[in-house]
């Protein structure tokens, strides 16, 4: 059976879902197409979200054959000795070489108490499997006990300036943010002397503008520039889009909508106008005359009211890390944003890599990430009993696909799209301890939730008795709300109730706090769902599970091929 719906299914509300209806439908299945991919010109607006992933979704993660033996720089496997020297030592000598190399770390445990940088491309870090007879490494203190050589020193001095603290009267806390929240690895990757995420306006530098765009439709792979001269095929460049406009500017409504009337817009949306609201980064496949082709649609309009440039991107390419796990000791949970550190990598400035077949146990943060493109993310497990305030975390990134994604320890944000992400996403993972579907604010849109699967527990019951679950509970800044921007989606969402959920009752899934135009296709569980989201979505196949597209992210990339 097929439905949609564009009213907002307000609980209490006459267009409240009915509950008779709903526990009808619990077991139910759409078998055909969804109105939304009919092609139909009156058909709402779907992103293609098919782009995301390593070289635009088109080729495997490559396999790199030339390999440096750790072994051979005095790295021995479960000796009970420190081989951060040992592995430093390695990776200088692949900074040294040229053309991708792997280094290579053979079975068993490393003891690692230094970060190991990443600032070259070409380079893949390898182990030989995450699992049993696989590779470890071991990291038996955190970061804040590391000197990371003055990384962190922006972030710091923000934190000051701006009084970034966590305050917890009832628990005697008042200390300012910790820095590993949201930044730093164990294993880190950058473009030298690039920087990655920006905070004070005193560190901006000059943006590189290499050529003015005249013209550009959304969705389309075509532009027009005045002059193409400083422009050649294969540049990766970044599309800046800057809202100068302020509060009520063009962009801000290519962001959320004419009608702002039932949510806020933070200011910090327009209060840095000299820095990009929204940027692409993308390749350049082909150049006629003033006609330029760009290797994934456009986000946006390109237009005299709403001006684009490409500007310079520095970043690397063809990095991976891959077939290791990462090991922390047991350690204290000491709340969110006091993190001391055990975090297994932090990716950033990097344009098709990969980060494939982990294991990280006790973590802080498993795998953050910043200034990103086309990177694919597989197979990534977390684990331990410690509460973790990211799994894989995707912030500040254009086309990053995350896939296989397994959370079986507790999270603060489970899935996250964070601050300026876009067209990127969850495919087929699952999470298990109360996880969430964090949209994070900070102007992240068009992003895609794929065939998630969610175990849960009722974490509070109405007035009426019904119990209700909030999933989409997010974080980020009042001056970056909402949580979203336009045409964030989500296919074939499953919601298991672990417990506290009588059979045949229904479960209230709340978003009190998302944004405009969201897409639900496909939410449906082991007890009838009511969705409880504000603003008010598009909706198909509310507790029906599509089957006919099982996966959007396929399905739109099978169409690609």
């Amino acid at each position: 059976m097929h439905r949609k719906s564009l009213v907002f299914m307000s609980f209490f509300g006459s267009a409240s879902l009915a509950f008779a209806s709903a526990q009808a439908m619990a077991q139910e299945v759409a078998t055909d197409m969804p109105d939304i991919l009919s092609g139909d010109a009156s058909a709402p607006y779907l992103p293609d979200f098919s782009y995301a992933g390593y070289e635009y979704g088109l080729a495997p993660i490559p396999h790199v054959t030339r390999a440096i033996d750790v072994a051979d720089y005095g790295a021995v496997p479960d000796d009970g000795r420190d081989d951060s020297a040992a592995l430093q030592a390695a990776l200088a000598e692949a900074h040294a070489m040229e053309g991708p190399v792997r280094i290579q770390l053979g079975a068993g445990r490393y003891q690692l108490t230094e970060i190991l940088w990443i600032e070259r491309s070409g380079i893949v870090l390898a182990g030989m499997g995450s699992g049993e007879d696989g590779t470890e490494l071991y990291m038996p203190r955190p970061l804040n006990q590391i000197d990371d050589g003055g990384a962190l020193d922006e972030l710091r001095e923000y934190l000051v300036e701006y009084n970034k603290r966590e305050r917890l009267p009832h628990l005697n806390l008042d200390v300012l943010f910790s820095e590993y929240s949201w930044s730093a690895g164990f294993v880190w990757t950058r473009f030298p002397g690039g920087r990655h995420a920006t905070y004070l306006q005193s560190y901006d530098r000059p943006i590189v503008e290499v050529a003015d765009i005249a013209s550009g439709q959304m969705a389309t792979n075509q532009l027009t520039v005045p002059d193409a001269a400083a422009l050649s095929v294969g540049d990766v460049l970044q599309i800046h889009w800057h809202n100068r406009a302020g509060e009520n500017g063009p962009l801000i409504a290519e962001l959320y909508g004419e009608d702002r009337s039932g949510f806020p817009i933070g200011d910090r949306h327009w209060m840095l106008p000299d820095r990009p609201l929204i940027r692409q980064a993308t390749r350049i496949e082909a150049i006629d005359g003033t006609r330029v082709t760009i290797a994934d649609p456009l986000l946006h309009d390109i237009s005299d009211e709403l001006p684009a440039a490409f500007a310079r991107w520095d970043h690397l390419n063809d990095v991976g890390i891959q077939d290791l796990a990462f090991i922390f000791p047991e350690n204290p949970d000491f709340g969110h944003h006091n993190e001391s550190g055990f975090n297994a990598i932090y990716f950033t400035g990097v344009h098709n890599g990969w980060v494939s077949n982990l294991r990280i146990e006790n973590a802080d943060a498993g795998v953050m990430t910043d200034d990103l493109a086309n990177v694919t993310i597989a197979n990534v497990r977390t684990g331990g009993d410690h509460t973790a305030h990211y799994s894989v975390h995707v912030g500040n990134v254009h086309n990053v696909l995350v896939t296989g994604n397994e959370v079986s320890n507790p999270t603060v944000h489970t899935f996250s799209f964070n601050t300026q992400a876009t067209r990127s996403v969850y495919l087929r993972s699952t999470g298990w301890e109360q996880p969430t579907l964090d949209q994070h604010a900070g102007a992240n849109h068009q992003n895609l939730y794929d065939q998630i699967t969610v175990h849960v527990r009722p974490d509070s019951v109405t007035e009426a008795g019904v119990p209700s679950f909030d999933l989409f509970r997010a974080g980020g800044a009042g001056y970056w709300s909402p949580g979203h921007g336009r045409f964030n989606t989500f296919w074939n969402l499953q919601v298991i109730a672990l417990g506290g959920v009588a059979p045949g009752q229904t479960l209230r899934i709340l978003e009190p706090t998302g944004g405009p135009d969201a897409r639900v296709i496909g939410l449906y569980g082991n007890r009838p769902l009511h969705l409880d989201y504000s603003p008010a979505p598009y909706t198909e196949d509310l507790n029906a599970r599509q089957i006919n597209v099982p996966s959007l992210y396929d399905y739109q990339l099978s169409r690609r091929r």
